[in-house]
């Protein structure tokens, strides 16, 4: 629900990593990411991100209803008193240190990428540019943003090398936010994560 000026704001936050405040210009920590939510019913006095904006969140997750089994552990503990709101967060212990973060981070840019893989991922950001359903298809941050994400998720799986498979296992999360469906798609009841699935069916998979 922020409005135009603070989305600009908050923009510069994402792109140029620090923010300004009249002429004074505050660099922001590293690790620094920015985590929104998103509420796909109610729009009354929402304003809309720009297309530019979204492209700049590396992953949209959605949310969906909990499974019956969670649902009714939160019904009991609801039965007994637990108020989330009232939980001493204090009591949390970090899992990762920020040193470790970032040496996390540098051992992701070393995981082998080969050329033949740079090849597919160029022809499926292509792909999406030319789909006759998608008014618009991955930008060049995307492509960067894609092999990035694939090279961390090879890291998280062990690996010093990326696959095909690192490659579509990030898919949906990094690109239903940024591909945008032709009018007449969207008429039709098409869903951007089913076009994304049949792009994968138009090209190669490299040996």
């Amino acid at each position: 629900r922020t409005p135009p000026k603070t989305q600009a704001a908050l923009l510069e936050a994402m792109q140029e990593r620090h923010v300004s405040v009249g002429r004074t210009r505050h660099t922001l920590p590293d690790p620094f990411f920015v985590l929104a939510t998103q509420n796909p019913i109610e729009l009354e006095g929402t304003y809309p991100l720009p297309e530019a904006q979204l492209d700049r969140f590396l992953f949209k997750v959605v949310v969906d209803y909990p499974e019956a089994r969670a649902e009714r552990q939160m019904l009991v503990n609801a039965r007994h008193g637990l108020q989330t709101k009232r939980q001493d967060l204090t009591a949390l212990k970090p899992l990762l240190t920020v040193p470790e973060v970032l040496q996390a981070r540098q051992q992701v840019r070393a995981v082998t990428v080969a050329d033949a893989l740079i090849d597919y991922l160029l022809a499926l950001v292509q792909k999406t540019r030319q789909h006759p359903d998608f008014a618009l298809g991955a930008s060049p941050r995307c492509a960067v943003a894609w092999l990035q994400a694939s090279k961390a998720h090879a890291w998280i799986n062990g690996r010093d090398y990326t696959t095909p498979d690192d490659i579509k296992a990030i898919a949906l999360p990094l690109l239903r936010h940024r591909l945008i469906l032709q009018p007449e798609a969207q008429l039709d009841g098409l869903q951007v994560e089913a076009i994304i699935q049949s792009v994968f069916g138009q090209v190669a998979v490299p040996r």
